[in-house]
């Protein structure tokens, strides 16, 4: 009875927040109900909040709710962290959330809860979802499915939510951690309350405006981050001008869609088109697999040069990374994140350039003539067709609004900021961290190199030095500095060779070393690929030309015929250290077998004479390995 009036009051509290809103704090009563987690250290609860706070659809959102109590915390402040997406879901996240707040929580609570609509708040889903059907039928099903209740979980309703949770929770202010989505959700709390907010810590920053529909800050900036991943010589085996590359590739896939085969994890081959707005989706997966990344400058001069079967690899890998509609692998499900939820915050509130109450066919309309006169130099490389494609507007034309348009961004109030982006970074590109600064006078604005979206968990310098650092600086009172330079882990690579004459080297000896070191290399980088993307290591991974990778649980795999120089066919075991014993056969190369140490040293046999090259002279440069890689894995957005 006493859990279940404490409950009652929590809600109380929460209507009443709505009511005072930005106009005045709220007393904090500390009428959370908390009891031990599973998890030691942590404390949980629940805590229940109106569905609708207007009150015309009736109905209650119970919020799980987590914190870890500082042992004294004299301001009585929590450090909220906000999860990406939307749709992502904060609570499996909490180790995570844990161990990057270290220096903001000696003093403060942290307290963690799932937004509404995702993980254990009443995550929403929709069984439309998984059927056949065109994307603007998918969405209809899904808004249907939620009926009217799908107008009531927008950024707003969070905010409110957040309020809700400090004034029962008796704190007297926040310090707002938000990732990708989450820096918007902190954006608007901030606005709404300021005089509850202690800081702001905005990672991957998503203006308060909103994500742009036509995504134009992506599109302008894609050349600027393919220059500076190829500063310097980095690209000089790929391309003398990726940039060049990039506008030509582009103008040649709006008048003709790529055609070819690619390998399947199988081995066995398939056939696939892409047009421009695949070459968008790689260019936006690369955001959270740097192999993605590395691999695109070859890749995009292969494709211009006659081979396109580097370029719809990639297209075929970064399915799941790209912004929309996901192919969701099995873990996003068990964390709670919840593409139901994405389609009814964004289709909500994004701001199309269309009427809410037109119809699907009248906002096609509306909305490609509004991209149509999208200035040439808002675009980048890519039409106003990408503009359209490449973002949530196909999944949204179908989607009937529940709610009203809403209001237009309040001004951010002059609180102590951090701004983190990552130099690689185009979901939320750092040139819109940088306006930040502009917004709030005297906002710490850090750009980390080599790093796409969601710093915190893919701050590509050693051991996240650079992240980890600022955010120390920044909760000891400082003024985090710029990053240190750093080398990139994920270099470009170089352009896949279209034969083994194509391989520059003194002999056809030196040329077969080489083409089966390469294979090795290539196959690594498949897996780690596929790890970032899956959160797991994949079992199989496919060849660029053909054959297939059979990979273990420790990262060591097998080579079944893999061939990444046409016709030249690589077989046998790799360690997990990147150590190999193959057998090379076909394709002008010359037979025999090798074993590649693990710094590069190779000895063995080829054409019947004995071969031997010192690790001095290694034949190749390695990604880091599969156990390095996922320690480092973008957990944090995975939108």
């Amino acid at each position: 009875m006493l859990a279940r009036r404490l409950q009652l009051s929590a809600l109380l509290l929460a209507a009443g927040a709505v009511l005072t809103g930005g106009l005045g704090a709220a007393t904090a009563s500390a009428d959370i109900p908390w009891a031990a987690c599973p998890t030691a250290g942590f404390q949980c609860a629940t805590v229940p909040v109106p569905l609708d706070r207007t009150g015309a659809v009736p109905g209650t959102v119970n919020l799980s709710v987590q914190r870890v109590a500082a042992a004294s915390n004299p301001s009585k402040v929590a450090v909220v962290p906000l999860a990406g997406g939307p749709g992502q879901a904060a609570l499996p996240l909490a180790q995570t959330f844990t161990e990057v707040l270290q220096p903001a929580i000696a003093t403060r609570d942290l307290l963690l809860f799932d937004q509404r609509g995702t993980g254990a708040s009443g995550s929403l889903s929709c069984k439309s979802l998984s059927e056949r059907g065109s994307i603007v039928k998918l969405a209809e099903g899904c808004a249907s499915e939620l009926g009217a209740a799908r107008g009531s979980y927008r950024t707003a309703d969070t905010v409110a939510d957040i309020e809700a949770l400090r004034v029962a929770g008796g704190y007297d202010k926040l310090v707002l951690f938000g990732v990708s989505y989450g820096t918007k959700v902190a954006e608007d709390y901030a606005a709404a309350y300021p005089n509850n907010v202690e800081a702001l810590v905005l990672d991957s920053v998503v203006l308060p405006e909103g994500p742009d529909p036509f995504q134009r800050s992506t599109l302008t900036d894609a050349p600027r981050v393919l220059r500076d991943l190829c500063a310097g010589s980095a690209c000089s085996g790929a391309t003398d001008n990726v940039t060049r590359d990039l506008s030509s590739l582009a103008a040649k896939l709006r008048k003709s869609a790529l055609r070819g085969k690619v390998v399947l994890s199988t081995g066995k081959r398939t056939r696939l088109s892409m047009g421009q707005s695949d070459l968008l989706s790689i260019l936006l997966a690369g955001d959270l697999n740097p192999t993605l990344r590395a691999e695109l400058p070859g890749s995009m001069r292969a494709a211009l040069r006659g081979d396109g079967s580097p370029l719809l690899r990639l297209a075929v890998r970064s399915e799941g990374l790209t912004t929309g509609l996901q192919l969701r692998h099995q873990s996003d499900a068990a964390n709670g994140d919840s593409d139901a939820l994405f389609l009814a915050t964004t289709c909500e509130e994004a701001p199309f350039a269309w009427t809410r109450a037109a119809t699907a066919e009248q906002r096609y309309q509306e909305i490609t003539t509004a991209a149509q006169a999208i200035p040439k130099a808002q675009l980048g490389p890519f039409s106003p067709a990408a503009a359209v494609q490449g973002g949530p507007i196909p999944l949204c034309l179908g989607w009937p609004d529940a709610s009203p348009q809403p209001a237009a961004s309040a001004p951010l109030p002059p609180v102590r900021t951090l701004v983190l982006d990552g130099q690689m970074d185009l979901r939320t590109p750092y040139e819109d961290a940088a306006q930040i600064a502009q917004r709030i006078p005297g906002a710490a604005v850090v750009e980390v190199p080599f790093t796409g979206h969601s710093t915190v968990s893919s701050d590509a310098s050693k051991d996240s030095s650079c992240t980890k650092g600022a955010l120390a600086t920044f909760f000891a009172g400082g003024v985090p500095g710029a990053c240190a330079v750093t080398s990139n882990p994920y270099s470009p690579t170089r352009r896949p060779p279209t034969s083994i004459g194509a391989i520059k080297a003194s002999s056809t000896s030196r040329r077969t070393v080489i083409a089966a070191a390469a294979t090795v290399t290539d196959a690594a980088r498949q897996i780690i690929g596929d790890a970032l993307a899956l959160s797991a290591i994949p079992k199989h991974v496919g060849g660029l030309r053909a054959g297939n990778a059979t990979v273990n649980r420790d990262g060591s795999f097998k080579l079944n015929h893999y061939q990444y120089v046409p016709g030249v066919n690589v077989s046998g075991k790799v360690t997990a250290s990147r150590s190999a014993t193959i057998t090379i056969r076909g394709g002008g190369a010359l037979s025999g077998k090798l074993t590649i140490s693990a710094a590069g040293a190779v000895h063995g046999t080829l054409g019947g004479k004995k071969v031997t090259i010192g690790a001095a002279s290694s034949v190749r440069s390695s990604p880091p390995t599969v156990e390095q890689a996922l320690a480092r894995l973008p957990l944090l957005a995975r939108r």
